[in-house]
């Protein structure tokens, strides 16, 4: 069974470990910040499955200001969100949940509200990014068991090979930079050379070329690269 990863923002020690440990008690696993910074830095590096969300941080920038931020950026806005406040007023909620929040909860809330909540909102943004098998033309590839195969045949591809190829096939007929894939395949924190994807990217092509499929990793002149089923030529 997939246990799903939680982030907390919260800046209050107490307030946070108590949400980490009612979390942990109800089967989920837990990453915490207590900024901005490094609240943006767990969802680059980890992609966690859900944000709680304290609207007041300490800095220049709030949880609402992060908020903004993920949902404008396309390859985080998929996160669902749900905002952890004081602010109770309606204004304040319209507020939160005009910036892209997936829910609302005013402090003090019970533990009881806090999970329930949680677990709606994870089932409502899971037809977005389920367990299913994804297919293109022939090739397929399975999130749960991890494996590539090509018209029905298995493949064989390193773990780096196949956390690109599961980015690209879920992500199709877009371009992305070499920084923004390094981003989804490395994280943020980890510093390598822009150019170390064109060496993964080789490899994945000579894993596909056998089977034709080599064609459907291409390159965008001046951006970086696409995934797309609609063969160049």
């Amino acid at each position: 069974m997939n246990i799903e990863t939680i982030l907390v923002v919260e800046d209050e020690p107490a307030i946070r470990e108590m949400i980490v440990t009612t979390l942990e008690m109800a089967g989920f696993e837990c990453l915490q910040a207590e900024d901005v910074s490094e609240a943006h830095s767990q969802v680059v590096d980890h992609r966690p499955a859900m944000i709680l969300l304290d609207w007041m941080l300490p800095g220049n920038q709030s949880g609402i200001d992060l908020c903004r931020r993920l949902k404008k950026d396309e390859l985080l806005s998929e996160i669902p969100i749900i905002m952890l406040t004081a602010r109770g007023e309606e204004d304040n909620k319209v507020q939160g949940l005009d910036a892209g929040a997936d829910d609302y909860i005013t402090k003090p809330f019970s533990t009881r509200e806090l999970v329930s909540r949680i677990k709606a909102v994870l089932r409502r943004s899971s037809a977005l990014s389920g367990d299913k098998p994804i297919e293109a033309e022939g090739l397929s590839l399975d999130p749960v068991s991890q494996r590539l195969s090509a018209d029905g045949t298995p493949l064989e591809i390193g773990p780096t090979e196949y956390r690109l190829l599961a980015f690209f096939m879920s992500h199709p007929e877009r371009a992305y930079t070499r920084t923004q894939l390094l981003d989804q395949v490395w994280g943020g924190n980890v510093y390598v050379e822009d150019r170390t994807i064109d060496v993964h990217i080789r490899r994945l092509r000579k894993v596909l070329e056998p089977y034709n499929y080599a064609e459907f990793i291409q390159t965008v002149r001046g951006t970086g690269y696409r995934f797309s089923i609609q063969r160049n030529g």
